[in-house]
Formats: C-alpha cells, sequence, structure tokens
C-alpha cells in the first residue's frame, strides 16, 4: 500500500500482518480522491477526521494531497501504532493526532474540544451495522458544520439510507466488494 497522489505520492505505508485491517485499494482509492476533488476542490483548508483509521491511508492521502491537519481514530492499539510510525515516515506527524479510543468516545472528546472537520473518512468492519451507526452518530455532532463532507466506506452487500437527518447521500459508487458513498450536510440541525 502506498500513497497515491501528493507530496508524498509513492510513500510505502506499514500495514499489519494478517487480515485484521482491510486497507482501502489503490484504484478505490484515486476514485475516491477524484470525486472529493469535484465535490470540494483542493484539500488546502480542510481539517481532516479518518474513523476507524486501520494503518491511516486515506487520511495520510488527504494530507498529503494538501490538508492542513488530521485526526485519526482507532481502538485497536496496533493500529494506532501503525498509523504513528506511517506519519512519521511521511512527514505529517506535526499536522495530525491519533487517539486511541472507540469511536462514540473519541466523538465526544472532540466535539468537547470544539473540533470541526471539512472531511471525515470511516471504514468500519463490514457487515456489523456500524456504517449506520456512525451516520447516526455524526448527523447529531457538532464536529460538522454546512460545509463538510463525509465518505463512508462498506460492503456493496450492505444497504444504507440515502438520508440521515441533515446528512445527504449525493453520491454512491460500487467497485466490487466496496462500496463508497458520500454525504454532505443540508440544514444543520433536521431531524
Amino acid at each position: 500500500m502506498r500513497v497515491i497522489g501528493g507530496s508524498s505520492r509513492g510513500r510505502r505505508l506499514q500495514t499489519p500482518r494478517g487480515l485484521s485491517i482491510r486497507p482501502t485499494s489503490d484504484k478505490v482509492k484515486e476514485s475516491l480522491f477524484n470525486i472529493l476533488a469535484g465535490i470540494l476542490g483542493p484539500l488546502d483548508e480542510c481539517a481532516v477526521l479518518d474513523i476507524f483509521a486501520g494503518t491511516g491511508n486515506l487520511g495520510i492521502e488527504a494530507l498529503s494531497r494538501g490538508a492542513k491537519s488530521a485526526v485519526f481514530v482507532d481502538n485497536s492499539r496496533e493500529s494506532t501504532t501503525i498509523i504513528a510510525k506511517n506519519l512519521s515516515s511521511t512527514g505529517f506527524r506535526d499536522r495530525s493526532r491519533v487517539i486511541l479510543k472507540d469511536f462514540c468516545q473519541a466523538l465526544g472528546m472532540l466535539e468537547s474540544a470544539g473540533d470541526v472537520f471539512q472531511l471525515i473518512f470511516f471504514d468500519p468492519p463490514y457487515q456489523k451495522g456500524l456504517t449506520e451507526r456512525c451516520l447516526e452518530q455524526l448527523r447529531k455532532s457538532s464536529i460538522i458544520d454546512g460545509q463538510t463532507v463525509i465518505v463512508a466506506e462498506f460492503s456493496s452487500r450492505e444497504d444504507i439510507a440515502e438520508c440521515h437527518g441533515c446528512l445527504q447521500q449525493i453520491d454512491k459508487r460500487v467497485y466490487g466488494d466496496t462500496a463508497l458513498a458520500f454525504f454532505t450536510t443540508t440544514q444543520k440541525g433536521s431531524t
């Protein structure tokens, strides 16, 4: 696995042994960032949140393409160790935070700190109902605003609603077993 665009293009990222993490393929990642370019334009002013971050693959790609900062959340010590190593090897450690917590705990912590993100990635374990749960938690959260774009990666066999309160799906793509859904906020505070 490697960074495919931007200032760290070509840098290899560490991955854990075994199948505990399912990194986003280069083909899917390239498509994802092409779609984001059409929605957001340059990522220069984006604060990024990478939930269920695994190796940090998506957040690091965003940093390489100009995002100003990134927060990585994972509840696995092995994953957060790998993310920290990948941030050091790509030179993005000073623009990043790595949080070893469950998604809901991390969300509460970020809300308390007053953080707001323009771009949020999440790629939970497939077929566990976590995609819908995350969207529901995010729609009620103060970490999103009218400028936030959320990208959910999930199993193409999983059905998710196109609307979650203020979050409206604006695009969806399927690549074999992987689906990507892009959400933006309509009017914050809608139910």
